[in-house]
């Protein structure tokens, strides 16, 4: 097969999966990442997370405009809520004092798809002097104006969901944006000097393939400090519970698509993707890959990755931290 994008997109599960097997995609030299931030617990007999290192927090507690049939407001309940500056602030006063070494800022979104942060940027300005912790923002769209405040207030990173089909966001719900707000975004985030961590939401489309090479071409077209893969898992509550998420084998084709797309990027399979079997499949497949790194890996990917002789390691914080610990790939340009 050729290795291209477009030819792994048109490639049959049989062709994708004899190349993943045939070594074709896999690091050299053979390392990565694993990481484990404080959200959700997680053990294995290689590794526990911390419940205070790196949680995530959302500046609109459970409010969110949208109500998108994925999610459905559901993730926010996950967070810890500060919904004032100040309320920011006293967090992360406490946060540092229970040893958390940084957090993730996050919240729900108003109907054009962006969060409100720019009322939280001196908060998050004070939290970077004072306390010195690590803050990646989620930001959902986000204009020139706002990127700039949040690379002055010294944000470490900004993450962004991007979506490749209008199609797609149409079935979402109430977001109101196109495939070039994201665009967009994707320009100011890049002017504004911040680094920034695009994902790639495979199955988004009620579980099917829909967009996501787009997806990975709108990245190419800014220079992305790390690019990570999530996929669709249907969350109890919501309006897709009963949708199904998309096979390994398809969460594997968007990965390899962006690993020759992005060669010389960190690549990570993120954390959202489906539980038990179907991870453990998929997180075996990803480091066939060539990920970078994975989030909450499944006990069979640490077990492939030791078996195979990779150099790896475990961190607790958020997996965008890539674009910082893996030097194997940056110091090889």
């Amino acid at each position: 097969m050729q290795l291209s994008a477009e030819a792994i997109w048109r490639a049959s599960t049989k062709e994708l999966i004899d190349l993943l097997n045939a070594g074709a995609l896999a690091p050299k030299p053979k390392a990565a990442h694993f990481y484990a931030p404080s959200f959700m617990y997680y053990k294995t007999r290689y590794y526990r997370s911390s419940q205070n290192h790196f949680p995530t927090v959302s500046v609109t507690g459970t409010m969110c405009a949208l109500n998108c049939k994925h999610c459905g407001g559901k993730v926010l309940e996950t967070m810890q809520p500060a919904e004032t500056p100040e309320k920011l602030l006293a967090l992360a006063v406490k946060l540092k004092q229970n040893g958390a070494l940084g957090c993730l800022v996050s919240g729900g979104c108003f109907p054009d798809g962006s969060i409100p942060l720019k009322g939280f940027v001196p908060a998050i300005e004070k939290i970077k002097r004072e306390l010195g912790l690590t803050v990646f923002v989620h930001t959902g769209i986000i204009d020139s104006d706002a990127a700039i405040a949040l690379k002055n207030a010294g944000v470490d990173a900004a993450l962004i969901d991007i979506i490749g089909s209008d199609e797609t966001i149409k079935k979402l719900g109430n977001l109101n944006v196109t495939v070039k707000d994201y665009t967009n975004s994707l320009s100011a985030l890049q002017e504004a000097g911040l680094n920034f961590v695009p994902h790639v939401i495979v199955g988004l489309d009620e579980g099917k393939l829909r967009g996501e090479l787009d997806a990975l071409k709108m990245i190419a077209s800014v220079k992305p400090s790390a690019v990570v893969v999530i996929a669709f898992m249907p969350i109890p509550g919501t309006a897709m519970a009963k949708v199904n998420s998309p096979q390994p084998a398809e969460i594997a084709k968007v990965t390899a698509m962006a690993r020759l797309m992005f060669p010389r990027t960190p690549l990570v399979l993120g954390c959202v993707r489906p539980k038990g079997k179907h991870r453990a499949e998929t997180d075996v497949l990803a480091l066939k890959a060539g990920v970078d790194a994975v989030a909450f890996p499944s006990e069979e990917a640490i077990e492939y990755a030791e078996n195979q002789g990779y150099e790896f390691s475990f961190s607790s914080r958020c997996c965008a931290q890539i674009y910082v610990d893996a030097t194997f790939r940056s110091s090889s340009k």
